[in-house]
């Protein structure tokens, strides 16, 4: 899954600015990938706690060969809603896969939830080279429209992971959305602890989103090369994923409020980095920070946020959860084309500063609130 998703960051707002007669639209097929993924997640978790994780990840597996073809075929046309339609399934798909770190978590001790969801990310530590790289070497193998052959190439990536998955036991989820000692999506969404959850992971992956999906614009515009922008992609995936081997462990030691913290704090260097230059080094630099911070972030949120429900309303809790990311991703990939188009590079990276001072303070008023109830309990 995770390699799709690298190939189609590196490609589709470039595929999406040759096929798109307004430039400003470039970015809306990678808008619709997360759209497709905000669409699934709900009816995916409903689906799952029927017929099983399996299952399920197989019909999205299913759904990601099916867009595969469809994108190629519309790159090999030039028809952008074609290729719009294509690549949302490859969303649709990733509804499905977002539920990979919550079996993971799912299927050992409360103490060592962080730790399994680190690493289930850590496979993008491959994806980010198996992605970018699988971009380069087929772009021109099929056809003439570039990166054609990109897209027929995750049909066996895809077929891969279905075979993967024949060999997957896990448990059925086991609960019931209507069990009587359950509360309800409401009761359990206003809880401090299940908001700053999700803000969290909103700024890191609106940050993220927004910036990412503008970057191979902002670098073609700046007149750095397909290579160039792979290469800056490719680091960026890693350092999303890399520091999952250790992010657990992390956070075990210093606090999961702590490592969100830092998360942010990395972001915020990314941006300082973003708007001080247009060199290949601070594209660079700045998306390997924004990587790393996305990764506190994503996997300290996610940790944070199972802390919020109990067995009986995970499903639930789960996927509003993965519902709000997407809807924010969706909205903030929507709107990168748009606003670097009209406002530019730096303004791209001066939007994301207001959600990630709210998440700063959020998180600073829990880790004081928690050091609170510690001295209270201790008194």
């Amino acid at each position: 899954m995770m390699t799709a998703n690298s190939l189609l960051v590196t490609t589709s707002a470039l595929v999406g600015f040759a096929l798109a007669e307004n430039k400003s639209m470039a970015t809306i097929p990678l808008a619709m990938v997360f759209l497709g993924a905000m669409v699934t997640t709900i009816p995916a978790s409903i689906l799952m706690k029927r017929i099983g994780r399996r299952n399920g990840f197989m019909i999205g597996v299913c759904f990601g060969i099916l867009g595969a073809i469809i994108s190629s075929w519309a790159i090999l046309k030039m028809d952008f809603v074609l290729y719009s339609i294509g690549v949302t399934l490859f969303g649709v798909s990733n509804g499905f896969g977002g539920y990979y770190r919550f079996a993971a978590a799912d299927g050992v001790a409360v103490d060592r939830r962080s730790r399994a969801i680190s690493l289930v990310l850590a496979g993008g530590v491959i994806a980010a080279f198996i992605g970018p790289n699988m971009a380069s070497w087929t772009r021109d193998l099929i056809g003439s429209a570039a990166f054609t052959g990109s897209y027929v190439s995750l049909v066996a990536v895809f077929i891969m992971a279905m075979l993967l998955l024949l060999f997957l036991d896990i448990k059925q989820v086991g609960e019931e959305w209507d069990n009587k000692n359950a509360r309800s999506i409401w009761v359990i969404a206003r809880q401090p602890a299940y908001i700053i959850a999700v803000l969290s992971v909103l700024a890191g992956f609106g940050a993220m989103s927004l910036i990412m999906t503008a970057t191979s614009l902002a670098m073609h515009a700046s007149r750095h090369n397909f290579t160039d922008t792979a290469f800056v992609i490719q680091w960026h995936i890693f350092a999303m994923y890399a520091p999952s081997f250790v992010t657990g462990k992390l956070i075990e030691k210093f606090g999961l409020l702590n490592i969100m913290l830092a998360g942010v704090m990395l972001i915020f260097a990314c941006i300082a980095l973003n708007t001080s230059g247009n060199s290949l080094a601070h594209y660079w630099t700045g998306l390997f920070l924004l990587g790393i911070g996305w990764n506190f972030l994503f996997v300290g949120g996610t940790t944070l946020l199972t802390e919020t429900y109990t067995e009986s309303e995970k499903s639930k809790a789960q996927a509003l959860n993965d519902f709000l990311i997407f809807s924010n991703v969706s909205f903030a990939a929507l709107c990168a084309g748009a606003i670097h188009n009209n406002f530019g590079w730096l303004i791209i990276n001066y939007s994301v500063l207001p959600l990630l001072t709210i998440v700063v303070f959020s998180i600073a008023w829990l880790k004081l609130k928690n050091n609170r109830q510690v001295i209270w309990s201790e008194n």
